[in-house]
């Protein structure tokens, strides 16, 4: 048997898929699995023992050169791995036109994807052979499931996050927390992905100059492609000399996650690779929902403010004021106070969130 996963991006969602194939791969050890991801998330499955092979694509940049030849050799090269070995059954994760597309290019006669519901891309449905049913308000992670349970997989627990770091990395985050002499640090994560996701820089400041004033916790700000200015404001918003600038790639991210105390960032890539890594979470949610988008630890906590427009927004630009984003530091406080390990509580000062209550 040789399956196909079609789950193209973003890092988030690749992450949240690592389950279902896990999953897959414990009930058919002796199957062949194959992953196509575009470009910018396929790093995060370099080294992945639950997957046969990974094909690398850049449709991002096969739109741009389109008239190239070398985009036409690279797309003839892609289709032609995708049928040097038989595919039985193709899984689409994305619910997209273009990874249903890619299904149907594959060969394979058996096209399962969501349905109609789970679709990103009503459209997309035309290139399926099978729709699962599946209910788009359960947890991503859970959603994906639902579509290996159509094999009747249903063994899906704990989940599993395989994810590869080679020693190279992990070495380069133990000099990294060796030059600030850090055992115990918090990861502050100010991106979003979307400007409709992003919490003040400012209040991430002086959050970090509270960790360090009540914890003693350091805190390493971390940055996607595009965010460094706004990772540079965070460290300037910090008095206290605390708060450092990082720079590492999605395998060393996740070596620096899986030594961290917390994480406190919005949803988006850095975050659900913290999840995988089972570091302790605090997410700051505003146009997504955390029942659906989240961390999946019960321990976890993640805020927002109850605004009706919240519920089915996913929007990148506001139509008003981004309203959602504008969440007190004293609510995040309250959290990192409530999610940060018992063996801490004895350091906490009661009164902090009071004193910052007019932030």
């Amino acid at each position: 048997m040789h399956f196909l996963i079609v789950k193209l991006s973003a890092i988030g969602d690749v992450v949240h898929t690592l389950p279902a194939v896990a999953a897959l791969r414990r009930a058919y050890p002796n199957s062949r699995i194959t992953w196509i991801a575009e470009r910018a998330a396929a790093n995060i499955l370099l080294g992945n023992t639950t997957i046969d092979e990974l094909i690398i694509i850049d449709t991002k940049s096969w739109r741009k050169k389109f008239w190239q030849p070398i985009v036409l050799k690279e797309v003839i090269q892609t289709v032609k791995k995708l049928h040097s070995n038989k595919i039985d059954i193709a899984f689409d994760f994305q619910g997209l036109l273009k990874s249903g597309l890619i299904a149907l290019i594959s060969g394979s006669k058996k096209r399962v994807g969501f349905s109609d519901n789970g679709l990103r891309e009503k459209a997309s449905r035309l290139f399926l052979s099978n729709q699962v049913n599946v209910d788009d308000k359960l947890h991503i992670i859970e959603k994906n499931l639902q579509l290996i349970k159509s094999l009747e997989i249903e063994n899906a627990q704990p989940y599993e996050f395989p994810i590869s770091v080679s020693s190279e990395d992990t070495e380069y985050i133990n000099n990294l927390l060796l030059e600030y002499n850090l055992k115990e640090f918090a990861i502050i994560n100010p991106g979003g992905g979307w400007p409709t996701k992003i919490w003040s820089p400012k209040y991430f400041g002086q959050l970090s100059d509270w960790l360090w004033e009540h914890y003693q916790l350091t805190s390493l700000v971390t940055f996607g492609p595009g965010e460094e200015i706004l990772a540079q404001s965070v460290v300037k918003a910090s008095s206290l000399g605390h708060t450092y600038q990082i720079t590492t790639n999605l395998k060393q991210f996740v070596a620096l996650a899986r030594k961290a105390t917390i994480f406190i960032g919005g949803d988006t890539g850095p975050l659900h690779l913290a999840a995988a890594s089972k570091t302790p979470i605090v997410g700051i949610y505003g146009p997504t929902l955390a029942n659906r988008n989240g961390p999946f630890d019960a321990k976890d906590i993640t805020v927002g403010l109850d605004l009706s427009c919240r519920i089915d927004c996913h929007r990148r630009k506001c139509p008003t004021n981004n309203e959602c984003m504008d969440i007190p530091l004293k609510m995040v406080i309250s959290a990192v106070e409530k999610r940060l390990p018992k063996i801490k509580l004895w350091q906490i000062n009661k009164n902090s969130s009071a004193a910052l209550a007019s932030h």
